[in-house]
């Protein structure tokens, strides 16, 4: 089994001129990767009326995915950290807008523009750290956050990922959930060592009828993993909890509204409570 290229060298140097152009030219890869943004866009759900949107390529390459946004009507823009992955595209003359960038710290882009987001296999080079200065953690965070405020209200992101094992996986899920994302997880394919894919399915804003994460597809299907390991899974979609409001929390304990819940709970019961004021729960100053 070949090693994952995110274990060999950073993405701005393991795709130089020579794997950029080896890539690209690869008819095999220019078929699996149309079709998997194809799997994208339908996971991206986007309106059936002939409007076209502007939709952000999160790593976007050679513009090989940006060739389908293209066929679709959709304007977009692409961003990537290789430069020279960017000088074929540039070559190859892609219709989007580039921009030479690291994801992990932030993207930039203007708040609520975005109409939909993709990424093919590259949200999981954030889980390592390339250099001293880089924190896995960190770097997730800042990518979220600016996904999040990116996009429209209402908008999704669908992010096909390959993550080395479960805990890159719950990484990336944790930071997209604190980020103010709903959504989870489909997976396609499941019980296929070399065809399993899984798309992290993201919805800007609170939960509702559009946030619900679509089915996953089972079958055959030709893969074009940069690491072809896999293993069975029983549930073909996995859901992302909604992030919890925060309590506010007092240095000496709960906050007043957790007070006053539980004082009307032991009314409930019968049990005698002094009334509310607007001391209660309120901090004591400190006694000389």
């Amino acid at each position: 089994m070949t090693s994952r290229p995110e274990l060999q060298a950073p993405p701005e140097i393991f795709y130089n001129d020579a794997e950029a152009r080896k890539y690209t030219s690869s008819s095999r890869i220019i078929e699996i990767q149309a079709k998997i943004t194809d799997r994208a866009l339908e996971l991206l759900a986007l309106p059936d009326d002939g409007v076209p949107r502007l939709l952000l390529d999160i790593g976007c390459g050679s513009g090989l995915s940006g060739e389908t946004l293209t066929e679709y009507g959709h304007q977009w823009i692409g961003l990537d950290i290789s430069q020279s992955m960017l000088n074929v595209a540039l070559e190859r003359e892609t219709d989007g807008d580039l921009l030479l960038g690291d994801m992990g710290q932030g993207l930039g882009i203007r708040p609520g523009v975005i109409d939909g987001a993709i990424s093919i296999s590259a949200v999981q080079w954030l889980c390592n750290a390339d250099k001293s200065s880089h924190n896995p953690r960190l770097r997730l965070k800042a990518f979220f956050e600016s996904l999040y405020k990116c996009l429209a209200r209402g908008a999704r992101a669908v992010l096909q990922v390959y993550p080395e094992n479960v805990h890159q996986r719950e990484l990336i899920l944790g930071f997209a959930m604190r980020s103010g994302f709903a959504g989870g997880v489909v997976v396609d394919y499941p019980h296929s060592a070399r065809s399993r894919k899984e798309y992290l399915v993201l919805t800007c804003g609170p939960p509702s009828i559009s946030s619900t994460v679509p089915k996953g597809k089972d079958g055959d299907y030709e893969s074009c993993s940069d690491d072809d390991s896999g293993e069975d899974e029983e549930n073909q979609t996995v859901r992302m909890a909604a992030p919890r409001k925060r309590q506010k929390i007092t240095k000496r304990g709960k906050g007043r509204e957790w007070v006053l819940k539980k004082k009307e709970q032991m009314r409930r019961k019968g049990n005698a409570v002094p009334p509310d004021s607007k001391y209660t729960a309120r901090k004591r100053k400190a006694r000389f």
